[in-house]
């Protein structure tokens, strides 16, 4: 078992990685919320399906009464008329201030659920227990929650830390394997901005990783939390270090946003806008060419990405109404070696539009 701490004022909170995590998720909570009882699965029907039976009986054992509260899958629901539906369900069932939201699922289930418990009677206890890799390397670590917009991803917002968060990656056995192969590019994402080790991780044992090795797969989550935890704990609310984590997702959110959210998985976006910033860094001389060889095949290595079929100029367009852009000016995470990036808000208009005209180029390819 692996106990990562998260360092947040006023109340810091533990990430538990651990196989088998799910069996013994009751015994966990009921440590952490004392006598209360009343628990609210925010959760999806394929994560139902698969694993809401074992979760159930863990937290009956340990005195837990919890509900399903179900919401529609996909990020095209990840809309403020979701919350709405979800904060009427809680209601109905009787939902008070010590009611606990618990987001079972992936990344769009914990950012509406997060959200959802921050708004439900001004703020209710939210725990994390995430059932992808995206979630379980990324999301659920740090309290974002958010909703998009038309005009972009996470425009509506907030900051509600968990209470724990409850990490089994035998969970990720049943996830397909595009699924699985997304969240896995957060994790390489935090080996660029801060781990070489975990970065020579993909270099070394891509294959491991590929097959879920449990030994290696357990690492490669561990590494990832433990990187973002020091980055949150430092900065929570992104006022400057946690901009890093940013790596790969301002272009990355401009491609969900153009594509409709339909054709692009979140991870496969962060995927190509890690490798278009890449492609910026060489061409603004931030990063050698060797380096940004290793980068670009990391990210192309861990196997095929859907193609980009998107006009440059929109992508352009599209970055000035990211969360991130501040007084119209994009802010970049730029890599300048494995392990080192740096934000820069100087990039040419042309020089972000050839890196995704690079972008389909390679897509062609790929």
């Amino acid at each position: 078992m692996i106990r990562v701490n998260i360092a947040v004022p006023p109340r810091p909170y533990e990430a538990v990685i651990d196989s088998g995590l799910l069996l013994r998720a009751g015994a966990h909570l009921r440590a952490v919320l004392g006598e209360r009882n009343r628990l609210f699965l925010v959760t999806v029907s394929p994560v139902r399906r698969k694993w809401a039976k074992k979760l159930l009986a863990s937290l009956a054992t340990a005195g837990f009464s919890a509900r399903i509260v179900e919401m529609p899958d996909g990020e095209s629901h990840k809309k403020l008329a979701t919350v709405e539906q979800l904060a009427e369900k809680l209601s109905s069932l009787g939902a008070d201030r010590n009611a606990v939201v618990v987001a079972f699922g992936g990344g769009v289930v914990g950012d509406v659920a997060g959200l959802l418990a921050s708004l439900y009677m001004r703020g209710v206890d939210v725990v994390q227990l995430p059932t992808t890799v995206l979630a379980q390397v990324d999301a659920s670590i740090g309290g974002k929650t958010g909703v998009n917009l038309r005009a972009g991803k996470n425009l509506v917002g907030t900051f509600h830390q968990p209470r724990v968060v409850l990490i089994d990656p035998n969970l990720l056995s049943t996830l397909p394997d595009r699924e699985f192969r997304a969240g896995l590019y957060e994790a390489l994402k935090c080996g660029v901005i801060g781990n070489p080790e975990l970065f020579r991780q993909f270099e070394d044992h891509k294959d491991k990783i590929l097959k879920r090795d449990a030994e290696v797969l357990e690492k490669v989550i561990a590494d990832s939390v433990k990187l973002k935890a020091e980055v949150v704990s430092a900065d929570e609310r992104e006022g400057g270090l946690r901009r890093v984590l940013n790596f790969g997702h301002t272009i990355g959110h401009a491609l969900e946003a153009e594509t409709g959210y339909r054709k692009v998985l979140h991870g496969e976006a962060v995927a190509w806008g890690m490798v278009a910033v890449t492609k910026i860094a060489l061409a603004m001389g931030k990063i050698g060419s060797v380096t940004a060889g290793r980068i670009a095949d990391a990210v192309l290595g861990l196997g095929p990405l859907p193609k980009v079929d998107v006009k440059p100029g929109n992508i352009v367009r599209r970055l000035q109404a990211d969360k991130k852009t501040l007084n119209g000016t994009v802010h970049f995470v730029l890599p300048t070696d494995i392990g080192k990036v740096e934000v820069s808000s100087h990039v040419p208009e042309n020089v972000i539009a050839e890196a995704v005209s690079e972008l389909r180029r390679l897509s062609a390819r790929n």
